[in-house]
């Protein structure tokens, strides 16, 4: 996926030696894909791996964040390019018999 659990990007680097950045978080890469999957299925937002990363930090972010506090999770990632990999490989779509043939006609 490009990343791993310390793997810094030279922007967020640079950020941080700038003192822009309040906290870095890492997230292992089964929760990442797991907040993926739970976004399509739940939130119908298809996102690859790194933003199921994200949207992670962002929900380990809000369990001490006060109450009322705004929290914005980029998520600038696509889950198509993921469609053959092994995030989500066991997912098998519900659809009705309208979708079916819709999904087949295409």
């Amino acid at each position: 996926q490009g990343w791993s659990p310390d793997f810094i990007p030279k922007l967020t680097g640079d950020a941080i030696d700038m003192d822009l950045v309040d906290q870095v978080i890492t997230i292992p890469a089964p929760q990442a894909m797991q907040c993926a999957r739970q976004l399509a299925q739940k939130e119908g937002i298809f996102v690859g791996v790194s933003a199921g990363g994200t949207f992670a930090a962002a929900l380990e972010i809000s369990k001490d964040a006060p109450k009322g506090t705004t929290i914005l999770a980029m998520l600038p990632d696509t889950g198509e390019r993921y469609l053959s990999t092994p995030l989500f490989a066991d997912y098998l779509p519900e659809m009705n018999e309208e979708e079916l043939a819709i999904a087949a006609s295409v």
